[in-house]
């Protein structure tokens, strides 16, 4: 069975023996200052921007001092997710119901996700690694305190997290989108609402229902709606 070690970005890197040229430039380049500089770098210019050239440039140094921390491109960015998720679920609230605390969360993650869009597809590669295992971690807690039978915990679990990603990954690329075609959100939205509205009103009656309305919506408030919709179910389970 394999542990966090085999999982690449979390593994140590270093030599037995470091020379002492080697050691100031690890001393001066930490790898939280690395993964920062990454961070930045995948806001601006999105997953295709972050190369080890353009980090290195960002940080003044050769690509070696960045290898000496990070072994490729795949464990950088799997580090950049994970130091915005451990922010984002660093929530803590004081006699706090497990509705709450799982609100809370679950707002704070699509917050984490609208600011930087690129850790949405960054989570769905990372199914099993530290940034999801975080997130289940903190929402397992709370399903359990809501006495829900431990048979159903992990589909509980499982259900308000894939909530949290579809929706909250759909909505950056919602805004990826509209980036990408020179358009902003009110633009991109009442172009999807005009499509909508000729759609074929036998085929598809609903779509065309909602047309209007969804030109004003708030994609927030209607991710909110969504996760209290899972904990009534839950509630009304138990």
């Amino acid at each position: 069975m394999s542990t966090w070690n085999d999982v690449p970005y979390l593994s140590k890197h270093g030599m037995t023996k470091k020379t002492a040229t080697a050691q100031r430039r690890e001393d001066s380049l930490s790898r939280e200052r690395i993964i920062e500089a990454s961070i930045e770098l995948l806001d601006s210019d999105g997953e295709s921007g972050l190369t080890f050239r353009a980090l290195s440039e960002r940080l003044a140094t050769g690509p070696g001092a960045i290898y000496w921390h990070v072994a490729n491109k795949g464990e950088l960015l799997a580090a950049a997710c994970d130091a915005i998720v451990a922010r984002a679920i660093d929530v803590h609230l004081v006699e706090a119901t497990p509705e709450v605390t799982i609100r809370t969360l679950a707002l704070s993650m699509f917050d984490a996700i609208d600011t930087h869009p690129w850790v949405g597809s960054a989570l769905t590669r990372a199914l099993g690694q530290l940034p999801v295992v975080r997130i289940l971690e903190r929402i397992g807690q709370q399903v359990q305190i809501l006495d829900v039978p431990v048979e159903e915990q992990w589909a509980t679990t499982s259900a308000i997290l894939n909530y949290i990603f579809g929706a909250g990954g759909q909505n950056a690329d919602n805004v990826q989108s509209a980036q990408t075609r020179g358009i902003d959100r009110s633009q991109f939205l009442k172009i999807v609402s005009a499509a909508w509205k000729q759609l074929d009103p036998d085929e598809y009656p609903f779509a065309r229902s909602i047309a209007e309305k969804l030109r004003g919506h708030d994609d927030r408030a209607d991710f909110l709606k969504g996760i209290d919709l899972i904990l009534a179910g839950i509630g009304s389970a138990r």
